[in-house]
């Protein structure tokens, strides 16, 4: 029983862990790359596509929203194949060049459809699944010692530099 106990605390860690991952990556990417996006919108062309985005029905909302992972597709592909022939540093440029401007995309067109794409009730449940897992998350990661110890540890640093910098 304490092999099974231990093997589920293990399992649980790493999932967390994972999660944590993912929670950061959204914290400190979806949302600047996002934050980017919407900055285009003032200009007269992107205003008035992402007015038609905005008016698009429910069923093309979830086209839309699913189309930047199938269009930058190729372009993961084409970093993969010229890794594949040592050009290692352009495939991975290439692959974070694809990642960044999925990522803004997809969460700029998130915040353009997400009143269409909650009409669908499994997607309702999937965002609603991930915002309390997220919240749990965030929750566990600043109930460890590691966060509050960091926590601590940057309040030093910023005091620190105060009393150096005055």
């Amino acid at each position: 029983m304490k092999v099974i106990v231990g093997l589920w605390r293990l399992l649980r860690g790493l999932a967390l862990g994972l999660v944590a991952i993912v929670i950061f990556i959204e914290e400190w990417g979806w949302r600047p790359l996002t934050a980017i996006a919407a900055r285009f919108a003032k200009w007269p062309p992107v205003a008035r596509l992402e007015a038609c985005i905005v008016a698009s029905p429910p069923h093309l909302a979830l086209v839309l929203f699913l189309a930047p992972a199938v269009l930058l597709f190729p372009l993961k592909i084409a970093a993969l194949w010229l890794m594949d022939k040592g050009r290692v540093e352009l495939g991975i440029f290439l692959i974070a060049v694809a990642k960044g401007l999925g990522t803004a995309i997809v969460g700029r067109l998130f915040i353009l459809l997400e009143p269409q794409l909650m009409t669908f009730a499994w997607f309702a449940r999937a965002v609603h699944w991930w915002r309390q897992t997220k919240a749990s998350v965030h929750d566990a990661v600043r109930a460890s010692t590691l966060w509050r110890r960091a926590r601590v540890a940057r309040r030093a640093w910023r005091l620190w530099l105060g009393r150096m910098t005055h």
